[in-house]
Formats: structure tokens, C-alpha cells, sequence
């Protein structure tokens, strides 16, 4: 009888709240080992499965930055051994990094739920590529090698959401990422609770679950409580209604666009993503809305205020974001004006909140009246399950061991002492960071060695290009500014004639005057000829110059701008 042993590695979703990936890998004794032993020599990779594949969110010093997605590097020499990549609902960071890693992973079969294939589908057309995925049927087990998967129907913030049952020969991973046990749905299923005591009925090895909750006590509110939100608060706006959340919430917007129905109010949707998501739920007929009552961004000002809604992505207060042009009038068609409400119906994801704040700030001071979570309840239903709906899957799985997910280290931290409340032994509860790992076999855990990982930081102009160099000279320039020194010279690396000093950000124009005709005089200074012969070594010089001058304007101003130095042989 063949022997196995499985492995768990968090490629990202355990310590940053975002970036979700997770990678199963099973493992199989060779048969043609005679050794007695558990050495992981002794085994071979037979099979890989991968849970997810989304971006996460630059910190604010990560300048320029637009998202940041894992580091597959420990696979890419494995793609032979992925069976399928499984994705369990459509938020971004879920999804959106699929379209950049997934020919190097490979190109393996992807499954999804309805809506969340649609949106993967839509990702990969945006890079003008195309990928089928396999819709999944929740009454079904997919098998993967010698993996085996059923899909459970759950609930969370976007509409399709599941859970994941993965079986292996070595016992049961329960895969329970972002949910709460909502009971009334606005749309679609409840949570398949019979699925979910089922298989902790049977044996579960080890829960890995949602963490992010686990600070707020009692039972997360139902979705059904904002859409009264909205229509109490749509009935007494007379200038424009404005709701933003995440673009991929369907079931938030939906309710909005059925409030602004039932007032008769224009629905125009603002941002990119926004108007793609839509498009693609009303085509999937998860977004219906009258054809009369669809608006244009060109007619907004157009219309009566009262008969505009305006459905905006952009909540976290990302620059460049719909809400972000609104609030610092870079809108083109559209203003604000005193009598609008802007409803944010979301929370600020952990790292977000100046940048949420500051566009209230702004938006305040155009004359809108801004309705957010700390003035008024019931704007926003989190879409993760608070203490009690973690404590009810612990019960109903009941597992051996624990794994808590897409929290940071203190949602992590809670979740262990909810888990030990309950009666858990705190060595079956494992916290990990991004790379860490953790074996399975012979009915047992133990951490096993770390994987290296990296940020993948994307921007405008590509993946990966972007690495610590590169943020540090942004950051540099952000604080500090730039000095540009020009040496115009001959062969023997002599002056032909006097250094040209350039700047941008540094130091004040009047006392510039003096400090860079004091930095010219330096660079003449020493490039003096010293004796014998001298060729010319750019690198060299540049180098040279370089540190000289960051220690004359260091000692001069205390700042430490960027210097960079350009060698013009004549």
C-alpha cells in the first residue's frame, strides 16, 4: 500500500490580509525504495493543487506601486505536477494575478463558480488572451490525481462564494477562506450547512479558515440590512445619490440599483472596473436593470439630481479611482455639489484608512453630505464572519488541526484564543507567515522548512521590474529630491569645462545658488589631474563623485537627495 505525505505552502492570504495562494502538494513513497525511513528523499512529488490566485496592495512607502501578486518562483520547476488551479470566489485579490502567472504555472484547468469564471474570463480578455473555466457543480467530486474536491456552496460580501473539501489519502483539508454564515441571502444560496457537518462528521485533518473577524464578537449582520440602508437614506436625498464599495460586491450594488429603481433615479456606473463587473453580472442576468434606466457619465448634470444614482468604484480611496477624480474634481462631465450624498458602504481594508479619510476630507468640502460607518450603522455588512460564525465552522468541522488565513498577525493571534476557548489544544492551532509550511502524515502536523518568497510589485510599465532598488530611489526622490551633476571631459578624465549641477525637489532655489556652486567647486577640486597617465572609467568617477557629493550636501542641508551622475566624453 502506497505511503503519503502532504504538504501546505502559503504563497500568500496568511499575514497581509490580500495576495491570496495556497498550494497543496502530495507526495508518494517510491517503490523502489527499500529504506525504512520518513525522509523526504525517500519520497516523490506526485501531485499539486493550488487554492487561489490573487493580488495584494502596496503599502504606502511602496511608491508607484500599483499591486503586488506572489512569488511563484518554488513552482515553476513543478508545473508538470499541478492538476488544477481552484478558485473560490471572484474578489481581486482572489483572482487578478491568475492572468500574469498562469502560462508559467503551466496553463493547468481552472474551476469556478458562475460568477467568479466570468470575471477570471473577463481578466484574461483584458490582456487580450483567453482562458476557459470550468464551472463547478456543488453536487460533484472532482479528482485531481489522487486529490478529491467537492465545492460547498457558502456565503460572503460577492454572490458564489464556496469552500473547498479537498481529500486526500492522508486524511481532509477543510479550505474555508474569506465567508460569513449569512442566513437570509439577498441573493442566491445560504451556506450548505448539511455538507459542512457532513464533513466534519467524517474526519476533517485540518480547518483552514477566514481569521479576519475574529476581533468582533456576535454573529455578522446579514446583507439583507443595508438595502433598508439605502432606501431610507435615498428617500431623503434630493441632490445625487452616490454608493460606493468594491466594484466586485454584486450583491451591494444590487441592492442599491433596486432602491434607485424603486425612486425612479438614473443608474450610471463610474470607474473601469465598475462598468465591467456590471456588464458582466447583468449579462449573467445577476445584475437586472431596466434598459430606460441605465444613464450615461455625459448626461449626469444634465438630469435632475434627484433622479441620479451613481454607482462609483474607488472606496478605499485609491488615486486615479472614480470617487478619488470625483472628490478632487478631476470628473470632466460630473461635479459635487451641495444637496449630494455619497454613502461608503464599505470598510477601509486594514493600511486604507488615511487614504479613506482624506477623500471624505475633500468630498465634505465640495458640499456633499458623506455617510460612512462611523457616523451611521448598518451602511456596511462585512463580508467576514465575526467570533461567533468562526466558533459555529470550528464546531460543525471539529477538526485536528487548525491553519487560520487571510488575517494578519493579530486576527491570527484572536483566532487561536477563540479556538482554544472552545476547547482545542493550542499545539493543534499553526500561525504561519507567507512561505511557511506545514506537513501532514501519518494522521500528524509539523512545520517543515521555510519557502523563500518575494513581492512581485507590478506597475505601469511591467511585473517584476519594480524591486527594493527601485523603491528605494522612488522614495528618495518623494522626500528628498534630485541632484543631477554633468562632467563634460576629455580622455585623460580632464574638466574641458565647468560642471553643470541640475536639481528638482532638493533645496530652496536662493540658497541653492550657493550650495551647488560649492559642489561644482568640489568636483573640480577632484578631478584636479593627480600625475601620470589617466583613462577614463565612468563607472569609476560616477561612483566617486557620487559619494562626494552626498556627503558635502548631507553635511551642508542634512537631506540626502538622489545624485546622479551623467560622464559626457567631448
Amino acid at each position: 500500500m502506497a505511503q503519503y505525505k502532504l504538504r501546505f505552502i502559503p504563497l500568500g492570504g496568511v499575514v497581509g490580509v490580500t495576495k491570496n495562494m495556497y498550494v497543496y502538494e502530495l507526495y508518494v513513497k517510491s517503490q523502489s525504495s527499500n529504506v525504512k525511513t520518513e525522509a523526504l528523499d525517500e519520497y516523490v512529488l506526485q501531485d499539486i493543487l493550488i487554492v487561489d490566485c490573487g493580488i495584494g496592495f502596496p503599502l504606502e512607502k511602496e511608491l508607484g506601486v500599483d499591486f503586488v501578486i506572489p512569488d511563484i518562483t518554488y513552482l515553476r520547476d513543478k508545473i508538470d505536477k499541478i492538476r488544477a488551479i481552484l478558485i473560490s470566489h471572484g474578489h481581486e485579490d482572489h483572482i487578478s494575478a491568475l492572468p500574469y502567472h498562469y502560462k508559467d504555472l503551466g496553463s493547468p484547468p481552472v474551476y469556478a463558480s458562475n460568477l467568479t469564471a466570468a470575471f477570471i474570463e473577463n481578466k484574461f480578455k483584458e490582456i487580450e488572451t483567453k482562458v476557459e473555466v470550468n464551472r463547478v457543480a456543488y453536487d460533484k467530486d472532482y479528482t485531481f490525481g489522487d486529490f478529491k474536491v467537492k465545492f460547498i456552496r457558502m456565503t460572503h460580501s460577492i454572490p458564489d462564494p464556496t469552500h473547498l473539501l479537498i481529500k486526500s489519502p492522508l486524511g481532509t483539508i477543510y479550505h474555508g477562506p474569506d465567508f460569513k454564515l449569512d442566513l437570509t441571502p439577498l441573493y442566491g444560496f445560504p451556506p450548505d450547512f448539511y455538507e459542512i457537518v457532513k464533513a466534519g462528521h467524517d474526519g476533517i485533518l485540518c480547518l483552514l479558515s477566514d481569521c479576519l473577524g475574529a476581533e468582533r464578537e456576535g454573529l455578522t449582520l446579514s446583507e439583507a440590512i443595508v438595502g433598508q440602508t439605502f432606501e431610507d437614506t435615498m428617500r431623503k436625498t434630493k441632490g445625487k445619490f452616490l454608493m460606493t464599495t468594491f466594484s466586485s460586491n454584486i450583491s451591494r450594488i444590487r441592492q442599491c440599483v433596486e432602491v434607485a429603481i424603486k425612486f425612479n433615479r438614473k443608474i450610471v456606473f463610474l470607474g473601469r472596473s465598475m462598468r465591467e463587473n456590471t456588464t458582466i453580472a447583468q449579462a449573467i442576468n445577476y445584475l437586472p436593470i431596466p434598459a430606460n434606466l441605465i444613464g450615461k457619465e455625459e448626461e449626469v448634470m444634465k438630469l435632475p439630481p434627484n433622479k441620479v444614482c451613481l454607482i462609483v468604484a474607488g472606496s478605499q480611496g485609491q488615486y486615479g479611482s472614480a470617487l478619488s477624480k470625483l472628490a478632487n474634481k478631476m470628473n470632466k462631465n460630473i461635479r459635487i455639489l451641495p444637496g449630494d450624498r455619497v454613502i461608503l458602504s464599505s470598510d477601509p481594508i486594514p493600511g486604507n484608512e488615511s487614504e479613506v479619510y482624506s477623500l471624505i476630507e475633500d468630498l465634505s468640502t465640495q458640499g456633499a453630505d458623506v455617510v460612512y460607518s462611523d457616523v451611521q450603522d448598518e451602511l456596511h455588512a462585512s463580508g467576514h464572519g465575526n467570533q461567533e460564525d468562526l466558533k459555529f465552522l470550528m464546531r460543525f468541522t471539529n477538526p485536528k488541526y487548525f491553519i487560520p488565513i487571510g488575517g494578519t498577525v493579530r486576527h491570527q493571534h484572536q483566532y487561536k484564543l477563540l479556538a482554544e476557548d472552545l476547547g482545542f489544544r493550542s499545539d493543534s492551532i499553526y500561525t504561519l507567515n507567507e512561505g511557511e509550511t506545514i506537513w501532514f502524515m501519518n494522521g500528524k502536523a509539523e512545520r517543515g522548512p521555510i519557502i523563500e518568497t518575494k513581492n512581485i510589485y507590478v506597475d505601469a510599465y511591467g511585473v517584476g521590474d519594480v524591486g527594493n532598488m527601485v523603491l528605494r530611489d522612488r522614495k528618495t526622490l518623494s522626500s528628498e529630491g534630485i541632484v543631477i551633476a554633468v562632467l563634460p571631459v576629455d580622455r585623460q578624465v580632464h574638466l574641458v569645462a565647468r560642471p553643470k549641477i541640475l536639481s528638482r525637489g532638493f533645496i530652496f532655489e536662493k540658497l541653492g545658488v550657493q550650495i551647488f556652486d560649492a559642489s561644482m567647486k568640489l568636483i573640480e577640486s577632484e578631478m584636479k589631474p593627480r600625475g601620470g597617465d589617466q583613462v577614463l572609467d565612468s563607472g569609476r568617477l560616477k561612483r566617486h563623485i557620487i559619494d562626494v557629493l552626498e556627503k558635502f550636501y548631507f553635511e551642508k542641508t542634512g537631506r540626502r537627495p538622489l545624485v546622479i551622475v551623467e560622464v559626457i566624453e567631448i
